[in-house]
């Protein structure tokens, strides 16, 4: 007679116990919320403090205003040029879209063939890690004088800048996946595609959307380098016009944006990669 009563009793404890997880796990995403906003509001207010004082020191010329422009100063050029830099901001992001998607075309062929054949990547691996030690903004005034003033060579410049990060970030995801897994994708009959497929090609991705997170923010700066030595539009052509003619204001709003725009690219990798990456 007492095993309906027990029953009772053990679902009103399991429903208590469900109910106090359930506060616990509302309390602690309310904390990490709070937190969250907190880190934020820090961030900010430390970025507040920083332009205040920077604004001091030019309006009371501790620092000469020619030489160190005040926040609102350069605000207000940046304004000024707002038609003008985002005219030339549809060139570097040509040059930089297209630089991107050939150098990940490139590094997947490359990665590929790398990992297949251990042949070509004793043979090719050393000569692709020396060619990174070279400095771009050596290669770019040779590109320039080869190719011109044109598209081609800031695009080549582009390519071979963003090439080796996502390059050895997919190989290193290759090699992360488990022999074990391998071997027994083999005695199952797998060809060597269907292993890329199946297992190497999904184990390398966080690989590179991590090498395309660096990757981004060097093809913008290697398209606005190659346009410092040689072009008609694009940020770095602006950069060498307001060089020449002093306005240091808007050299340091060109400065600011590129900046902001390389943590734009960087965070929607991020957005990018929460969509596609589900695990």
């Amino acid at each position: 007679m007492q095993k309906p009563f027990v029953s009772s009793n053990i679902a009103k404890n399991r429903g208590e116990k469900l109910k106090k997880d359930k506060e616990n796990s509302e309390y602690h995403a309310n904390q990490s919320i709070f937190q969250n906003i907190l880190s934020i509001f820090n961030k900010i207010i430390v970025v507040i403090l920083l332009l205040g004082i920077w604004q001091a020191l030019s309006y009371f010329e501790i620092v000469p205003r020619f030489f160190l422009p005040a926040p609102t100063d350069i605000f207000r050029a940046f304004v000024k040029d707002f038609p003008l830099i985002m005219h030339h901001l549809k060139y570097t992001i040509m040059e930089m879209i297209l630089g991107t998607a050939i150098a990940i075309s490139l590094a997947f062929v490359l990665s590929i063939i790398l990992d297949w054949s251990q042949i070509f990547y004793e043979v090719f691996y050393t000569p692709i890690i020396i060619s990174q030690t070279i400095p771009s903004i050596a290669i770019a005034p040779l590109l320039i004088i080869w190719f011109g003033y044109d598209l081609s060579p800031k695009v080549i410049l582009v390519v071979i800048t963003v090439f080796f990060p996502i390059l050895i970030g997919l190989l290193d995801g290759y090699r992360s996946v488990d022999k074990d897994s391998l071997k027994l994708l083999k005695t199952m009959g797998a060809s060597k595609w269907q292993m890329y497929t199946h297992v190497k090609l999904p184990a390398s991705v966080g690989y590179f959307f991590a090498g395309l997170r660096v990757s981004v923010s060097y093809a913008l700066i290697s398209a606005v380098v190659a346009e410092w030595l040689g072009g008609y539009n694009g940020l770095g052509v602006y950069m060498m016009r307001v060089r020449k003619a002093f306005a240091m204001d808007k050299m340091f709003a060109i400065i600011f944006f590129i900046s902001a725009l390389s943590l734009l690219l960087m965070a929607l990798v991020d957005v990018l990669q929460k969509k596609i990456v589900k695990y």
